[in-house]
């Protein structure tokens, strides 16, 4: 059980991520002059692989994968739409907020002893490289590579 709960956690926090650059991908589209979304594409391609990752795990271990991102996909899309407004550089730096923040909860979710080897395997060999290279591209678009 507390697997499962674990694992709609990250559910919820990845469809909340999807729900979040599919917003912010749609105000690249319509304003150009904020940056291209060539860049941004493959970051949502990749949570979107990771909600399908999880789905199936979920349903593998015999739980049901939760449908919504809940209050924290809510209060990401509003954060996302008020950066949106102020401009690319904001944009993207939300974007990146969420993205370290999904990287600490996996690295989190590796300390604790209950969690089963087939998630462990998940975060370690997808989520969070995904995660870290998500991050490693904002950093690259924001101009704030680490020297």
């Amino acid at each position: 059980m507390h697997n499962i709960e674990t694992l709609n956690e990250f559910l919820k926090d990845e469809l909340s991520a999807t729900e979040t650059y599919k917003q912010a991908l749609d105000k690249l589209r319509e304003d150009t002059e904020l940056g291209k979304s060539e860049d941004l594409m493959p970051i949502y391609e990749d949570h979107k692989d990771a909600v399908s990752s999880l789905q199936g795990l979920i349903t593998r271990l015999g739980g049901t994968p939760c449908e919504d991102s809940g209050a924290w996909g809510t209060w990401a899309k509003i954060v996302q739409g008020g950066a949106n407004m102020l401009g690319k550089e904001v944009a993207l730096r939300s974007l990146q907020g969420g993205e370290k923040s999904g990287a600490e909860a996996y690295e989190e979710a590796l300390q604790d002893t209950e969690l089963s080897a087939d998630i462990r395997s998940l975060i370690e060999t997808k989520l969070l490289p995904a995660q870290q290279a998500h991050i490693r591209t904002l950093d690259r678009l924001l101009g704030t590579e680490a020297e």
